[in-house]
C-alpha cells in the first residue's frame, strides 16, 4: 500500500520564524504532537513537542522570542508519496524518527505519516486476519 493512500494530507506546519509559543498553541488547537516547518511548501525542518519543552524548561528560552527555527530539527527526513508502508517503516528505524514529511517528485510537501499512524495500520489489519482465522476456524 503506497502512501499515497496511508499518509495523512492535512498536515500542520509553520514557518521558520514562527514564535515557539505560536506553534505550540497551534499544536494545542490541532491536537498534534510536531509541525512540519516549510518555506513555501518545502519541507525544511520539523518540530516536536518534545523540541519546545527542552527549549522552555530546560534551556530557558522565552516563548515570545524564540523562534522555531531556533529549535527544530534542521535535517528532516521524508519519503516519497510512492513509497510504501515497508519504506516508511525502514526509514524510521534507519534515521531514529517516529514522522516523515511525505513529498511528491518536486519535493513538495503533500502529507505526513507517522509511527502512531504505521502502529494502528498493522493492529487494523491484524483485527482483520484474527476475523478471518475465527471465521476459518475449525470446531476442535
Amino acid at each position: 500500500m503506497s502512501l499515497e493512500t496511508l499518509a495523512r494530507s492535512d498536515v500542520v506546519t509553520a514557518s521558520p520564524d514562527s514564535s515557539i509559543r505560536d506553534v505550540a498553541a497551534m499544536m494545542d488547537e490541532e491536537m498534534v504532537g510536531s509541525v512540519v516547518v516549510t518555506e513555501g511548501d518545502e519541507p525544511v525542518g520539523i518540530v516536536t513537542d518534545r523540541d519546545l519543552a527542552l527549549a522552555v524548561l530546560v534551556d530557558g528560552d522565552d516563548p515570545e522570542s524564540t523562534t522555531v527555527q531556533d529549535v527544530m530539527s534542521g535535517t528532516v527526513h521524508t519519503i516519497g508519496v510512492d513509497a510504501g508502508f515497508y519504506d516508511a517503516t525502514e526509514r524510521m528505524n534507519e534515521r531514529n524518527v517516529r514522522r516523515l514529511p511525505v513529498v511528491d517528485d518536486d519535493g513538495l510537501l503533500v502529507g505526513i505519516i507517522t509511527l502512531d499512524d504505521l502502529s494502528e495500520l498493522l493492529a487494523d489489519e491484524q483485527s482483520e486476519l484474527v476475523g478471518v482465522i475465527r471465521e476459518q476456524r475449525a470446531p476442535y
